[in-house]
């Protein structure tokens, strides 16, 4: 039974990347980069160094991918500056992963939820929700 469910799971997990708008997809990846630079925060805290890398390594990659897919001749001024956002952020997250520290996390975790939250908040304006 239980392997029935774990296998509904992923087919409902996999359809629901397949089939998401691009800005769902912004989203997903969003939420994830703030979950992923939790979770290596805490790691840190537990000494558990192979989790807070693996982790650390999920959160830059993310941040490599919302930068590959930003659109500087479209976007300007606004996507140039968020592009110079996004490679602080990633180059924050390799000092916090050389050198294990916990207070660089707490720098770059506000700045991860601030971009979260915006673009949550875009989502929400482009179809009209508030």
């Amino acid at each position: 039974m239980y392997g029935g469910n774990a296998n509904a799971y992923n087919a409902y997990k996999n359809n629901s990347v397949n089939y998401a708008s691009k800005d769902q997809l912004l989203l997903m990846l969003v939420d994830g980069a703030l979950k992923f630079a939790k979770i290596a925060r805490q790691a840190m805290l537990d000494k558990n160094i192979i989790k807070a890398h693996e982790n650390i390594v999920k959160t830059e990659d993310i941040y490599y991918e919302l930068m590959a897919t930003l659109d500087v001749s479209k976007g300007g001024d606004w996507a140039k500056k968020l592009q110079s956002i996004y490679q602080f952020i990633i180059d924050r997250l390799v000092q916090a992963n050389l050198k294990k520290d916990v207070k660089i996390m707490d720098e770059v975790i506000p700045l991860i939820e601030d971009i979260k939250n915006t673009w949550d908040e875009a989502y929400k304006i482009s179809k009209g929700v508030r």
